[in-house]
């Protein structure tokens, strides 16, 4: 995890525009930082912060190596299939670096070939002087954040937060737009002698669902046909053990639901299978003795890790909740709440524990049809449709919660659930065995697991959370806390006119009000853009909130 920032065409005050924007994004690589400049290119500018995983003498960018002089390189994240592009491609390493395989990807495969080449996570902007070109990618999920800033004179920045690019529009004159870079496109920009850039090429590489192009951690034909429990066992453990590649110590956050036990536990197991030097450590976090604090300690007793548990309090939700939405960039009603626990459990690895790499269960509720209002889908096919829908927005919501949280403390983000190979695969089974099975959620998941002592039963049949609730209490959720803390933040006369104010995503809630009103201090005019809409259960009626607490299928309402 780091922060890569890029500036081309802007001809008036740069170094101002440096100073005030790529500090912003520091807390992405806070060890090491680099700004360069190439007289080649008039006015382009390419910075970055380093978070060190992997070679920390030679892994500094923008990343030059002597083979290919014309080529800068900016990239956060990692590459699982390096080696594979090193024996396809027939080079040779000048770093330790998995990232270099993009510059070696580029010479070998062109333009076009290079994001779909690679299975990882990524957002990168590699720079090549002598065609006078700029490429940029982000992997199919938006696992790695990237934002993109354009004027309608060919003015070019990109941030990995939209914090690094704010300050920037007065410097601008003309019309311009900020947006997300969307997941799973490429890029190509013309650089002119001005500096300013030509968009030249923009593509879509890789929807959810689709086949890799790349050649698999796991060959296909190392699937058995008939043995479907078993190939999801094969893939999901794969998943895991691809992403132990790390200098730093890895560690994994334990919620005791299914998604993070399934995660944790297979992690250590790769661990050992691997002889990592350390012992695992599991992070839970809750409210007194709330479920998910007494699930994941059962959790982390069963496969033994070295467990942690942050108790939080309401004045610790005071104390932070304008700061998560500063991180998020978003306004999300759903998203907001559900970083809280994930925003303190960050805080507190970072301040006292060594483990820098975290892995996660994000993604599984998207891809296995998680959610409790899947129970509710007029069919299977629709079901599906929901599923890859989720998968694509996920940058919009659980994928951006869980990488801001993280990465506001310095903490490198990595999810199984959405590796590429292992969606591919489980979206392409049979859409009525994904869909819940008596009133089960993820039944076809937990059914791959049972039987394996990997879990203990209850914990691999365990039934599903509201949003954020398994951190509170079943008597009182976190966001009636929350809500208790913005009622006298809000006037019931805001509340009414907040149609004249906010057209778009209007709040409806005093919760919402105040969430939009920090978000708009930080990111004004931006709303649009960043959400394009609230995040909601489907198939559900008379639910104006998006808890699943409100969906009659809720069974922690029975405990």
């Amino acid at each position: 995890m780091c922060g890569i920032w890029a500036l081309f065409g802007l001809d008036t005050q740069p170094l101002t525009c440096i100073c005030e924007n790529f500090d912003k994004i520091s807390h992405r690589g806070p060890e090491a930082f680099k700004i360069e400049f190439d007289n080649r290119i008039k006015n382009g500018y390419l910075g970055f912060h380093r978070l060190t995983i992997v070679d920390g003498l030679y892994g500094m960018q923008p990343m030059r190596i002597h083979k290919y002089p014309h080529l800068f390189l900016l990239c956060n994240g990692e590459i699982y299939n390096c080696e594979r592009l090193q024996n396809q491609h027939h080079f040779e390493y000048a770093t330790k670096c998995d990232v270099e395989s993009i510059m070696h990807t580029y010479v070998h495969a062109g333009a076009d070939g290079v994001a779909q080449s690679l299975d990882g996570v990524f957002a990168f902007c590699l720079m090549d002087v002598s065609k006078r070109r700029v490429l940029i990618a982000r992997d199919p999920y938006g696992v790695r954040p990237l934002f993109r800033l354009r004027s309608d004179d060919g003015q070019l920045v990109v941030s990995s937060e939209s914090k690094g690019l704010m300050a920037i529009s007065k410097h601008i004159k003309g019309k311009w737009t900020m947006t997300p870079f969307p997941p799973g496109h490429h890029e190509e920009y013309e650089i002119l002698q001005d500096g300013r850039t030509k968009l030249l090429e923009s593509r879509r590489y890789h929807k959810p669902g689709d086949k890799p192009h790349f050649l698999t951690y796991v060959p296909w034909n190392a699937l058995t046909p008939n043995d479907v429990h078993g190939n999801i066992r094969k893939l999901l453990s794969a998943a895991v053990e691809k992403r132990l590649m790390a200098d730093r110590r890895i560690g994994c956050l334990l919620s005791g639901g299914l998604d993070s036990s399934l995660v944790a536990a297979l992690l250590v197991k790769q661990a050992k299978e691997h002889n990592l030097p350390y012992k695992i450590q599991s992070f839970a976090i809750g409210m007194d003795d709330s479920p998910d604090i007494v699930a994941a300690r059962q959790v982390a007793e069963s496969i033994g890790t070295e467990h942690h548990e942050i108790i939080f309090t309401q004045q610790d939700v005071i104390n932070v909740l304008d700061k998560v939405i500063y991180s998020l960039e978003t306004f999300d009603i759903t998203t907001v709440r559900a970083s809280i626990g994930m925003y303190l459990i960050s805080r507190y690895i970072k301040q006292n524990t060594e483990t820098t790499v975290i892995f996660s269960g994000e993604g599984a509720d998207e891809l296995a049809q998680g959610y409790i209002y899947f129970r509710d889908a007029p069919n299977a096919t629709d079901a599906h449709s929901e599923s890859l829908r989720l998968l694509n927005d996920i940058y919009l919501y659980d994928g951006l919660r869980a990488d801001r949280t993280t990465s506001a403390f310095s903490l490198e983000l990595r999810v199984p659930f959405l590796d590429l190979q292992f969606n591919h695969y489980y979206l392409s089974l049979d859409p009525n065995s994904r869909q819940p099975q008596g009133g089960i959620e993820k039944h076809l998941l937990r059914s791959a697991f049972d039987g394996t002592g990997l879990l203990p039963d209850n914990i691999l049949w365990r039934h599903k959370e509201a949003f954020s609730d398994g951190v509170a209490s079943v008597k009182k959720s976190l966001f009636q806390i929350i809500q208790e803390i913005v009622e006298d933040r809000v006037s019931s006369e805001d509340l009414e006119n907040s149609y004249v104010k906010y057209p778009h995503c209007t709040p409806r809630t005093k919760e919402a009000y105040y969430y939009r009103n920090v978000f708009e201090s930080h990111y004004g005019g931006q709303a649009e853009s960043f959400t394009p809409y609230f995040w909601m259960p489907r198939w559900v009626k008379g639910v104006t909130d998006p808890s699943a607490r409100f969906i009659k299928h809720y069974a922690a309402n029975d405990e």
